[in-house]
């Protein structure tokens, strides 16, 4: 018994440990974002007074709103593209029938093995080619099909019992009213959950952005926040600061309001 009590409270101390690791740069990004430059040099970690009006420069003294609009069109468009082909290539692999269909699955989950450093190369002459080099298209093109998102979907799908799909067959069902009507809807926690990490992980991405575009008018936060080190605010670590920070935001909320379905997804073996 005092062994149990002895290793819950160790969880415990644990977790509280490590939430406090990992809560730490936020709070300490947040402490500075809320503080003078003059603050700042002088070596202080915490406000001295809050200066709210780094946020509202944000917005004001920087092109940071349309770096966030770039950045909310290119992850919302690259994580729809992402949802619907992996769904259509996970029915075609569970559902359909045809030649070496294994061998097709193998080979396309085998670009998981490729890092995308390997990547970089070929789809820059490619879009160099298309003449598509800084526009949206160029960011978003290159990602939309995801080998990741069809075996998560491919594993949901083979979930769903075989009478559901026998009794759509009795029921003249054809394969576009089966999978929206019956696959869907049966598997929307993984589809929703796929989308939410789909959009998180376009949402960060850096290195593919800053390669594919020249200039502002297409490129996203990530990139913004960098720029802002080298131009007139480069000293202004409070503004800086309040960028990441309001950059930070729409992820945290996504995580906030989509934690049921990771949970969900982990639970039922979707994400590993």
């Amino acid at each position: 018994m005092q062994t149990s009590n002895f290793q819950k409270n160790f969880r415990l101390i644990s977790l509280i440990i490590l939430t406090i690791l990992l809560l730490l740069p936020l709070f300490l990004g947040i402490s500075l974002s809320l503080s003078s430059s003059q603050s700042i040099a002088q070596g202080n970690l915490w406000p001295k007074h809050l200066e709210f009006g780094n946020y509202v420069k944000v917005f004001t003294n920087t092109p940071m709103t349309k770096f966030l609009l770039h950045s909310f069109m290119v992850s919302g468009l690259v994580m729809i593209g992402q949802v619907i082909l992996s769904i259509m290539a996970a029915y075609a692999f569970v559902f359909l029938k045809f030649k070496f269909k294994k061998f097709t699955f193998i080979l396309f989950l085998s670009t998981m093995m490729l890092p995308f450093e390997a990547q970089i190369i070929p789809n820059f002459a490619t879009m160099r080619d298309l003449n598509l080099l800084n526009t949206y298209a160029a960011m978003g093109l290159p990602f939309l099909a995801s080998a990741f998102g069809t075996f998560m979907m491919k594993t949901s799908f083979e979930q769903i019992p075989t009478a559901l799909r026998q009794l759509s067959d009795i029921e003249g069902l054809n394969h576009f009213q089966f999978a929206t009507r019956v696959v869907m809807p049966y598997t929307r926690v993984s589809i929703i959950t796929f989308a939410l990490y789909g959009f998180l992980t376009n949402w960060n991405m850096y290195l593919w952005p800053l390669i594919s575009t020249t200039n502002d008018k297409v490129r996203t936060v990530q990139i913004g926040l960098r720029q802002l080190r080298s131009q007139d605010t480069a000293s202004n670590w409070g503004l800086i600061m309040a960028a990441t920070i309001v950059s930070v935001i729409p992820t945290l909320l996504i995580i906030f309001l989509g934690q049921k379905y990771f949970k969900k997804g982990l639970t039922n073996g979707v994400i590993k």
